[in-house]
């Protein structure tokens, strides 16, 4: 009962928190943590101490697979060398750095358990940056960059933290082992979420059952993340590789409600979690200062060891992503030579006159690739980073739902224990309240550029002509749809081609008109209008199951038609 009236209360604090979020203007996971804070100081409030082992077996791998799902594989391809240097290399070369301070500061700390804690703070979480950079219209490709470096780093901390244990036991003879089980962790991990990728999207594709297909949908995370872990590599990383490979095959191989039900299930479990987690970092507080054995190291003192470390892991950050920038900045000239070596190559086998087989699949090979290079350099070009990028990148170094987890699964057996969790508590809320609050100003006074609505709707109103173009050209020969003795009326014909053609005709109506006038519309005054019908229809309907005169079945069948219809119509919100 207790538990029950609980999860009522949280859950109710998370969506009150994230309503006023959204009208005052700070990210919820800040005043998640903030709240977590002062309740945990009330009179009659329980102590929280979640054990660990929930956070990293039952909320992480969902959590991730929830953001994984959403990762475009193009956009993580092109970000891939920025994403790996922060999420990989940073985050080892954070970890050792931390690891020598913690154990330079606190006499009888062995390296290995003072690296371990160093692992547990080295990865940043992106929740907070991201929610605050869609809301202030950061560039898109910065927030790829910390979405992509969010996903990858916690398998590189978590392995890091398995390897730092294990040395602290003598598990492990020295660097080459340790090198050795991180490379087997990742390998392994990154066959196994691919092989749970492609068996699950499979099976979900052969199924016509939305409910069956949502079952499935939602243990793919722990299918991914057991297996995984029994063999000793990340399941943390096997779950981010699968949910990668399903939110890419989706489009091809999953029908169009089981995409929409992804969409909004795990829409819904992040939501829970991500922002649940943040609320116990601030109910933990508590529980943390009373643990604390002061006769080893005041709390004072651990808290101010806390915000050095925080200050070193800031200053690490700035100075590994400005020469990372530097060198993303050089990028467009190298893959320029290389654009234009392959259009050589290309040129010259169009030069030919006879092709056999092999060499026009090949043509066809480069013609693709050649497309696809010309398309990452011109988005270099576009979407460059600058020292404004940087400077955001550099401050989005927040900590989070890792670094409350995997503090807690320190072992017991290592010094200071209790001071080690409080100090990787001290980095996650100081770099939560003080980048976090101050990141949005940041942002506001370097006055960072990001989407040009006008270039997007533009772009957007011409892919839906090229869809529609590719589209109409079924209707060349209805007969191959219909069937070959069924004859198609001219009337359908035209009706199909006007409904096709009204998504481009919408999408130039945002690109050229402005708002003022985009109001007034006609494709905004027939939406405005079938809205006022399918209301109507709706009270009518609301009329008819009062009065009993139609049967359940028939009843339900025009609520979702009527609800199919209104959310087709409804513009999106968030």
């Amino acid at each position: 009962m207790e538990v029950g009236l609980l999860g009522i209360i949280g859950i109710a604090v998370l969506v009150a928190v994230a309503v006023l979020s959204r009208r005052v203007g700070v990210a919820a996971p800040l005043i998640l943590v903030v709240v977590g804070i002062g309740l945990s100081f009330v009179p009659g409030v329980p102590g929280f101490s979640i054990p660990d082992e929930w956070i990293l077996t039952g909320i992480l791998p969902p959590l991730l697979y929830a953001a994984a799902i959403k990762t475009p594989v193009t956009d993580f391809r092109r970000n891939l060398t920025p994403i790996v240097s922060l999420s990989v290399a940073l985050v080892v070369v954070s970890a050792l750095a931390t690891g020598l301070l913690l154990h330079a500061l606190l006499p009888g700390l062995g390296l290995p358990a003072a690296i371990a804690l160093g692992a547990v703070i080295s990865p940043p979480d992106a929740v907070a940056a991201t929610s605050i950079g869609r809301r202030l219209g950061l560039p898109p490709r910065l927030l790829t960059v910390l979405e992509g470096e969010g996903l990858v780093n916690d398998a590189t901390a978590l392995v890091l933290l398995r390897s730092a244990i294990a040395a602290s036991a003598g598990a492990l003879s020295g660097v080459g082992s340790a090198v050795a089980d991180f490379a087997f962790a990742v390998v392994v991990a990154i066959l196994v979420g691919y092989v749970v990728g492609v068996v699950t999207v499979l099976v979900r594709a052969k199924l016509d059952d939305p409910v069956l297909d949502t079952a499935i949908s939602l243990v793919v995370p722990f299918v991914a993340f057991i297996p995984a872990e029994e063999l000793g590599a990340s399941g943390v990383l096997a779950v981010v590789v699968a949910g990668i490979y399903t939110g890419h095959r989706s489009a091809s191989h999953l029908d169009a409600r089981a995409r929409i039900s992804d969409n909004v299930n795990w829409r819904t479990v992040q939501f829970l979690l991500e922002n649940g987690v943040f609320l116990l970092i601030g109910l933990e507080v508590r529980s943390l200062l009373q643990n604390i054995d002061e006769s080893l190291l005041t709390v004072g003192q651990t808290v101010q060891i806390g915000l050095l470390t925080t200050l070193v892991l800031i200053l690490i950050r700035f100075v590994w992503v400005f020469p990372l920038v530097l060198l993303m900045r050089r990028l467009p000239s190298r893959a320029e030579r290389r654009t234009f070596q392959l259009r050589r190559g290309l040129a010259r086998l169009k030069q030919q006159e006879h092709l056999d087989g092999r060499q026009e699949r090949r043509k066809r090979a480069l013609t693709r690739l050649y497309a696809r290079r010309q398309a990452d350099f011109d988005l270099e070009r576009r979407e460059g980073f600058g020292w404004k990028g940087a400077t955001v990148l550099g401050w989005s170094g927040m900590r989070g739902v890792v670094t409350l987890a995997a503090a807690q699964s320190l072992p017991s057996s290592f010094a200071y224990r209790e001071q080690l969790v409080l100090i990787a508590f001290t980095v996650a809320v100081a770099t939560l309240l003080v980048q976090g609050s101050t990141l949005p100003a940041l942002i506001r006074v370097l006055r960072i550029e990001g989407i040009d609505v006008g270039t997007d709707r533009e772009e957007s109103a011409t892919l839906f002509d090229e869809l529609r173009r590719e589209g109409l050209r079924v209707l060349e020969d209805p007969q191959a749809v219909v069937g070959e003795d069924v004859p198609v009326d001219d009337d359908v014909l035209d009706r199909v081609r006007m409904e096709t053609g009204m998504r481009s005709e919408v999408e130039w109506e945002k690109a050229r008109l402005s708002e003022q006038k985009l109001v007034r519309s006609p494709h905004r005054q027939y939406r405005d209008l079938r809205l006022a019908v399918l209301e109507a229809e709706r009270q009518a309907l609301l009329a008819a199951r009062a009065r009993g005169t139609y049967s359940s079945r028939v009843l339900a069948r025009a609520q979702r038609i009527l609800d199919v219809e209104e959310t087709r119509l409804r513009p999106r919100s968030g």
